[in-house]
């Protein structure tokens, strides 16, 4: 039965399926439902290409139906509660207890108590314990619980470990055929945690704590079910491609059509999750991209190449250069300092793209080295004369402070650094335009799980205020120089959801609760969130993700995390970049 509906949040959903391309609105039926949930609003899941792909994944399953969700903004929110309607899908309008599952995609860890409030607004219980028969079965993936989905474990049901290409069809497959067995649901998720590589339960992996707090165990109550979930990845890219399928103006990336062209990264940068969990390093080849490349200009969009790496892929130039030749548009994300050769800078100029995104990271060739960005100042200014040389007047360079071994030398040599790149820039192109704007986007490092920081704690909130200050204070007035920064207050939050475990979500119930007080239900709940937070985590200690099966080995990740500290103390031959060596002038 259709709920009674508003007639503004009607027209509003409306009038987004007026804008868009592509969307399915199946036939309601036999077969599975599922309404593919992004805690967050519309513009912003519609830009994520993994949301986007599990949509098509699922509706080209012939015996399922998927639908989707987003988190209402503010004022929809009040209308659902003022007239006490049910949060709905979007193409057929259909209350979210009406269907049979609730498939959360998460990317990121700071949406988790959208997460929640998307099944209070769609009237299903938030408990996984509490759900009954009638209610739908709640799921969950994307990186962030692929990396730790303990923070969510009361909530989901099922989580969904891994690259979903691989992982959803034979999902799905078991439960339909468990379903149409006679199966219950319960007995259909202990089937799918027995024999579907990827599916992880947590009801039936309980939690045992030693006295000072730390993880016993975590043992599968049943003898036949993994000890550890597998993580599930695809082998072969070039067996499908991985692009919008529906486009619209509406979303933050209105005028692209975006293309994933590579998975993974060789790199092995110590602070990032994507270049661990993604492993191993997997590219599309140009025959397999080209005719998501000819859909998209088709469209009469602006091409946007994806992938975690992508200035490390063997056919960057020749697939830059099959959009240019067939009049399209092209947009980069950001690319790798070492990889800005000639060829590329002409063809960011050819592509009219204006603004370069660049990674440093550090600003000391010492903190590059403890992070194996592999960067050393020399390269950083090469590139940059290469992007002159093409008239490339606008950059964006990515920071990160509060990395582990971090000092206040560290925080020098940045502020010299982007001085040194400003002067320099005006001196390499005297007499004609030099660069319009350098734009410093400044994050703090948070330490994330199955990376080989994962034992590190957290620098303090109040010393990365500080350096941020600093910062700022020192490249005040140099020209052409903008920064942006995070809060650092919501970084102690992000650490909390990306390292804690499953009685984190006795907070997250809280600020649930509490309308999304943080700071009132960090006080309420008895748990010291520090613990997760600001603690230093023994190398041999059971962490909550230790259930799952990463990429890369905790042998190989200790490893990478003593080599990373070993240079806290180690006096490095070449100053570059620290004020006390010889400095790069240029050609």
């Amino acid at each position: 039965m259709q709920p009674v509906m508003s007639w503004a949040l009607t027209k509003k959903n409306q009038e987004l399926l007026d804008h868009e391309r592509g969307f399915r609105k199946k036939i309601w039926g036999e077969g599975l439902t599922i309404c593919l949930a992004y805690p967050h609003f519309y513009g912003t899941g519609m830009s994520n290409l993994g949301f986007q792909t599990v949509y098509a994944l699922l509706n080209d399953l012939p015996f399922c139906l998927c639908e989707r969700v987003f988190l209402p903004q503010p004022g929809d929110e009040a209308r659902f509660r003022a007239k006490a309607i049910p949060l709905f899908s979007m193409e057929s309008r259909k209350p979210l207890n009406e269907f049979d599952f609730i498939a959360f995609s998460i990317p990121f860890e700071n949406d988790y108590p959208n997460v929640l409030k998307i099944l209070e607004l769609g009237r299903i219980p938030l408990q996984a314990a509490h759900r009954t028969r009638t209610d739908p079965l709640c799921l969950a993936g994307g990186i962030s619980v692929t990396l730790n989905p303990e923070p969510l474990a009361d909530f989901v049901d099922a989580f969904l470990i891994g690259e979903g290409e691989d992982l959803i069809p034979g999902f799905f497959e078991k439960m339909k055929t468990s379903l149409e067995s006679g199966l219950d649901r319960e007995a259909c998720l202990e089937e799918a945690q027995r024999t579907v590589e990827g599916v992880y339960c947590p009801r039936f992996y309980p939690v045992s704590y030693t006295e000072d707090q730390t993880i016993r165990d975590m043992h599968p109550l049943k003898d036949g079910l993994p000890a550890k979930i597998k993580r599930k990845w695809v082998k072969n890219l070039d067996s499908f491609t991985t692009d919008q399928v529906i486009t619209t103006t509406g979303t933050e990336f209105g005028d692209l059509f975006i293309t994933e062209i590579s998975r993974g990264c060789r790199r092995g940068c110590r602070f990032c999750a994507a270049g661990f969990v993604y492993r191993p390093v997997r590219y599309r080849h140009l025959s397999t991209l080209l005719p998501s490349i000819e859909e998209g200009i088709g469209q009469g969009k602006k091409i946007g190449l994806l992938g975690t790496a992508i200035s490390d892929h063997p056919e960057l130039p020749e697939i830059c250069r099959a959009v240019l030749d067939r009049h399209g548009s092209l947009s980069l994300s950001s690319l790798r300092i070492d990889r800005i050769t000639p060829e590329i800078a002409a063809l960011i100029r050819e592509a009219e793209i204006d603004t370069i995104a660049l990674a440093p990271e550090a600003g000391s060739e010492r903190l590059r080295e403890v992070i194996h960005k592999g960067i050393s100042d020399r390269q950083i200014f090469e590139a940059l004369e290469r992007l002159l040389d093409e008239d490339i007047l606008n950059l964006r360079l990515y920071f990160l402070i509060g990395l582990p071994t971090e000092r206040e030398e560290d925080i020098d040599a940045l502020i010299r650094l982007v001085k040194r790149i400003g002067h320099h820039a005006r001196a390499y192109t005297e007499g004609r335009k030099s660069l319009r704007r350098l734009t410093l986007s400044i994050n703090q490092f948070i330490p994330k799980p199955q990376t080989p920081f994962q034992w590190h704690p957290l620098e303090d909130i109040q010393v990365v205020n500080k350096r941020l200050r600093k910062i700022i204070q020192a490249l005040r007035g140099e020209p052409a120089v903008r920064i942006l920064h995070d809060l650092p207050k919501w970084n102690y939050v992000q650490a909390l959801l990306s390292l804690g475990d499953r009685r984190v979500g006795g907070i997250l119930s809280a600020v649930h609760r509490l309308n999304g007080n943080w700071s009132q239900a960090l006080k309420q709940v008895p748990l010291n969130a520090d613990f997760f937070v600001y603690r230093a985590k023994p190398l041999d200690e059971f962490l909550p993700w230790d259930i799952l099966e990463g990429a890369a080995s905790r042998t190989h990740l200790r490893a990478e995390y003593e080599n990373a500290l070993a240079h806290r103390d180690r006096q490095e031959k070449n100053h570059a970049g620290t004020g006390q060596g010889e400095p790069y002038h240029g050609k």
